[in-house]
């Protein structure tokens, strides 16, 4: 019996994993789709209600939640990671050291070949932060998460009263540069990675600012929340989760909505956003882990989590998905497609994973760049741990 509990909390943070996965193919596709969100600019050829209501709905619902959700996680293993490493008696330094190298190495490739912007150089370099600190004390990693929250609060607030950012933005050369970046994509494989690189210091810029602080702070809920089992000790039945629910919901939706109704650009609504996701992220959660938990939805635990096992797979096929559908080298469908049609075909590209996922890991132990990263922690050569029958 005990055994089973344990598959089923594992799976449990398999499933949030899978989850997640669902909400970066949503956002990171907008940016494959068209070179307007990449340059802060409206495609005047979506302009109607139901694009508005597509855009709407994505900040509100999707947009700078889904990373934090990852990163919280990734937190918790990583904590998993150091107690293991403890049980066998192995130095977890040096493991670590290879496994943020090889993470980064993954990284910066998939930002240049594959994809405007990337999650996982960050984490490599962030996750360094991380390592310097696993010995920290829950009540130290807690205040760093506050003083993070409060440094946001005081720049980008000082930035919004004091400081009009809309008014640096030049909407008619925005959208020539949107428009030269949607042919480019569309172009050879050479444009391609111009544009991708061409892109690294606005990424940059947004990692120095925001998401490099916000990762942190999830790294280190993570890792709290992994050494008190916060995920492997609930039934689904808990208030807390009732109360998460609650309190995240209203404030993080409404945080969303005044992040959409400032078109996501002006730094208002931008600090709006950052200070109330983790609300909205932290609902998710204790929605999804009330779901699992009921009778009625335990086959969503089933499905989602052989997508999580192999959730570094999973997001660089996604970025593989999009190139061959949007860019010069595949079907070239850039700046064609509409925000519903966007999301839709994110959808389709994240049902698919799933089912390809539970085809894998019915037969392996490890997804295919997870099984290479694993080498590269180990120092050993690759291995899939192929599962027989029995």
């Amino acid at each position: 019996m005990s055994q089973v509990l344990s598959r089923t909390r594992i799976q449990d943070v398999d499933a949030l994993r899978g989850f997640a996965l669902l909400g970066i193919v949503v956002v990171n596709i907008t940016f494959a789709a068209s070179g307007f969100p990449i340059h802060l600019a409206e495609d005047p050829a979506y302009q109607s209600w139901l694009d508005q209501a597509v855009h709407w709905m994505s900040s509100t619902f999707v947009d700078m939640k889904f990373y934090l959700l990852f990163s919280f996680l990734f937190g918790y293993s990583f904590q998993l990671q150091i107690e293991a490493a403890q049980r066998a008696g192995a130095a977890f330094k040096p493991r670590m050291l290879r496994r943020l190298a090889g993470l980064f190495a993954i990284g910066a490739l998939h930002a240049i070949f594959l994809i405007t912007g990337d999650i996982l150089s960050v984490y490599a370099l962030i996750g360094l932060i991380l390592l310097a600190m696993r010995r920290v004390k829950e009540r130290t990693a807690l205040i760093v998460v506050v003083a993070i929250y409060a440094y946001l609060f005081v720049s980008l607030g000082s930035t919004a009263l004091f400081l009009d950012t809309l008014a640096f933005l030049d909407p008619a050369g925005a959208v020539a540069a949107a428009q030269q970046t949607t042919a480019n994509v569309g172009g050879s494989f050479g444009d391609i990675i111009g544009e991708h690189v061409a892109a690294l210091p606005t990424y940059g810029l947004s990692l120095l600012t925001v998401q490099g602080p916000t990762t942190l702070a999830a790294f280190l809920l993570g890792l709290v929340a992994g050494r008190r089992r916060l995920l492997a000790n609930l039934n689904g039945q808990e208030a807390v989760l009732r109360l998460i629910q609650l309190v995240g919901f209203v404030v993080g939706i409404t945080g969303g909505m005044m992040y959409a109704a400032g078109g996501n650009g002006d730094t208002g609504s931008v600090l709006a956003s950052v200070l109330t996701a983790p609300f909205l992220a932290a609902a998710y959660v204790a929605t999804l882990l009330r779901i699992m938990h009921s009778d009625k939805g335990r086959d969503v635990r089933r499905v989602l989590a052989p997508a999580g096992q192999m959730a570094l797979s999973n997001y660089l096929g996604q970025s593989v998905a999009t190139m061959l559908i949007f860019t010069g080298i595949g079907f070239g469908l850039v700046g064609q497609v509409s925000p519903l049609q966007t999301m839709g075909i994110a959808v389709a590209i994240f049902a698919v994973q799933v089912v390809l996922s539970h085809v894998w890991m019915s037969r392996y132990g490890y997804g295919p760049v997870e099984g290479v990263l694993r080498a590269v922690t180990n120092a050993t050569a690759p291995t899939w741990q192929r599962k027989t029958a029995g």
